[in-house]
């Protein structure tokens, strides 16, 4: 779901670009009323180049670009019991079982290999369930495969494990080569995303094939916000809740309190758009992973590790098509905040880059509102496959 856990979400700074200010302002996030938030900003460095598409507003009539000719694409939602039947387990290093979900055959009578893969990557919190209401309607023109990182799901996780950023984008590397093994585009989500960024720029194999980021995160955890003046006054109470964290007796009653079922519910109904996407299901996807062994450790780490590199350092070192999708009701990474505003720029630096801004939708734009979604998505997918 979003990204590391602490105790105050990124607020905004100041107004979005003229270019995407929508009719409905987003909402502005209040300080300490969530256990999740997120991350970063440097200042963007300008680089030539004339975009090729970009910021539209989704959800209303206001369009700043023109936008191909987009099906919604209409596969249903896919149970969370009919996801885990499916899974299949992956050995990762020699030592960690991976689990990992694929669509059973290559779509529509393609042959195989004549498009690219997709690898869905959940962010943090969150699992290959959390993509119930895109698969369906993704597999009937992709090969889709979905991964529990490391410490979420139903993958492993290692008692005492030191999770970083840079863990996770070799695990989707080493993923592709091991077990997609053709070109793949990878779709992630907050921290995903940054995973995939991650993953991306380190990639010398041309397995990666494209980007897709749906609000993506800025680090591991707000200890990557160095340049936001509320993160520097909170730094000492970040400091602090490290600090408590590390304690074990701690951890684990404020671990206890953060899963209960009614503080998962309101965590997500702030964080969604459309409140009628916080069902039962999702409140089970989101809790039950969280019970395991060495789930608190993941917790701990996650919150109290380094944050890890930010998508303003990585991105423009990245000349694959990459297509970002940002709900503007995001109270972690809203699009006026530092990540939101670095990524609202790119398309006029960086000419590889298309932004759609979807109105009215939260941090998780695939689960919150996927009919939007799929109706930038598969375009967008459909030039990349006749490129």
């Amino acid at each position: 779901m979003g990204t590391a856990v602490t105790s105050s979400p990124l607020g905004s700074l100041g107004p979005p670009p003229p270019a995407l200010t929508s009719s409905s302002s987003p909402r502005k996030p209040s300080y300490l009323n969530t256990p999740f938030s997120f991350a970063p900003r440097e200042p963007a460095r300008r680089r030539s180049g004339s975009a090729r598409l970009v910021a539209v507003r989704c959800g209303d009539s206001a369009t700043l670009a023109p936008a191909a000719a987009s099906p919604s694409g209409g596969g249903g939602v896919l149970a969370a019991s009919e996801i885990k039947g499916k899974c299949r387990k992956w050995q990762w290093q020699g030592q960690y079982s991976i689990n990992y979900f694929v669509s059973d055959s290559d779509p529509l009578a393609s042959p195989p290999g004549s498009k690219p893969a997709l690898l869905l990557v959940h962010g943090f919190g969150a699992s290959i369930p959390h993509w119930r209401r895109n698969i369906s309607t993704l597999a009937q023109y992709y090969t889709v495969y979905a991964i529990d990182l490391l410490g979420f799901g139903a993958s492993d996780k290692p008692a005492g494990f030191r999770y970083t950023m840079e863990t996770w984008a070799q695990l989707i590397l080493d993923f592709l080569e091991d077990v997609v093994k053709r070109p793949t585009v990878l779709v992630g989500n907050s921290v995903g995303s940054l995973a995939c960024v991650i993953a991306a720029s380190e990639s010398r194999k041309n397995l990666v094939r494209g980007l897709v980021l749906l609000n993506c995160a800025g680090g591991m955890n707000n200890k990557a916000i160095v340049d936001d003046w509320r993160i520097k006054l909170l730094l000492p109470l970040l400091w602090f809740i490290d600090f408590l964290l590390k304690q074990r007796g701690i951890a684990s009653a404020i671990f206890e309190r953060v899963k209960e079922k009614d503080n998962l519910r309101n965590i997500l109904q702030s964080v969604y758009g459309n409140k009628e996407s916080v069902d039962d299901e999702l409140v089970q996807i989101i809790k039950e992973p969280a019970d395991d062994d060495g789930a608190l450790d993941a917790f701990v780490s996650i919150v109290t590790g380094p944050p890890g590199p930010n998508p303003v350092q990585l991105m423009p070192s990245i000349s694959l098509p990459v297509l970002v999708l940002w709900g503007n009701q995001d109270p972690f990474t809203p699009i006026d905040g530092p990540v939101g505003q670095y990524f609202s720029t790119l398309p006029s630096m960086l000419s590889n880059v298309s932004l759609f801004l979807l109105d009215g939708v939260g941090h998780c734009p695939h689960d919150d509102r996927p009919d939007l979604v799929h109706d930038k998505l598969l375009p967008w997918l459909d030039s990349l496959s006749a490129s």
